[in-house]
């Protein structure tokens, strides 16, 4: 009888020790790290930018895109119960070049698992960065430099270019344009972007799941966003400094949105 009982009860731990190893292993599970991609699609209006295309904006100057570049920065993820993970600064610039097709996708890892429903992310780099002088930028100032995306040290970085012609409405005359937008003399010109996913959607970051955000940047805007900006003004289609420059920053915010995720 004495030794039934003890066959019953180490019977009983061993399932006990058993349940108690799952449930360790399923809290483990759940709480490592996975990864996610955000990729930036351009598009001109609701069609995908191809380079040579005809574009027409709000004044009717018809444009043709043959340049598009940006720096991506300080990518931040919001999850469904409000916590935040901020991907490591040094970790989180990039470069987004329609040329390159293989840029428009940022790899993310080392993402702490979890339903994500909000990203907010830097057009540039930040001044604080930036004022840590040209040697800390490390690798990325001359990746930066070798892509175009540069001035010299002191005005910095090119946050934003995108070059091709127009067609001046005065003159009727095909001319060159660019936009090259970073730090001025009237403004820093840095913008945080925060894009809410649509419809409710969840980006699920787990070991097994690697969920992508796709977001759409309309180009369009850069000219015809909160500020309308027409090159034929001053005929010149050069958009580097001064209050246009600042302008077209501000277009920034409504240059993003979300188009899907997909898990």
């Amino acid at each position: 009888m004495k030794f039934q009982l003890s066959r019953v009860v180490v019977l009983f731990l061993g399932l006990v020790l058993f349940s108690c190893s799952n449930d360790d292993e399923t809290i483990t599970s759940e709480n490592k790290d996975g990864a996610l991609k955000v990729e930036f699609d351009n598009f001109y209006g609701s069609s995908d930018l191809v380079f040579g295309t005809e574009y027409t904006n709000s004044n009717s100057e018809i444009l043709k895109v043959n340049k598009a570049q940006y720096i991506i920065s300080n990518i931040v993820l919001t999850k469904t119960d409000g916590t935040t993970y901020t991907v490591p600064q040094k970790s989180s610039n990039f470069i987004v070049d329609e040329t390159e097709v293989a840029s428009s996708v940022i790899s993310l890892t080392n993402i702490p698992a979890g339903d994500y429903e909000k990203i907010s992310f830097g057009v540039g780099i930040d001044k604080k960065q930036w004022g840590e002088g040209e040697a800390a930028q490390g690798n990325f100032w001359t990746l930066a430099f070798t892509a175009g995306l540069t001035w010299n040290w002191n005005p910095g970085y090119i946050f934003f270019k995108m070059e091709g012609t127009y067609t001046d409405t005065d003159t009727n005359d095909v001319k060159q344009f660019q936009t090259h937008i970073g730090q001025t003399s009237q403004s820093y010109n840095y913008n945080l972007i925060s894009l809410d996913f649509p419809n409710a959607t969840k980006a699920t970051v787990s070991q097994t799941v690697t969920p992508k955000i796709k977001i759409i940047t309309d180009l369009s805007k850069v000219l015809d966003g909160t500020n309308q900006i027409n090159l034929s003004d001053d005929g010149s289609g050069s958009i580097t400094g001064g209050t246009l420059a600042v302008q077209v920053a501000v277009n920034f915010q409504n240059m993003f949105h979300v188009a899907n995720i997909t898990n």
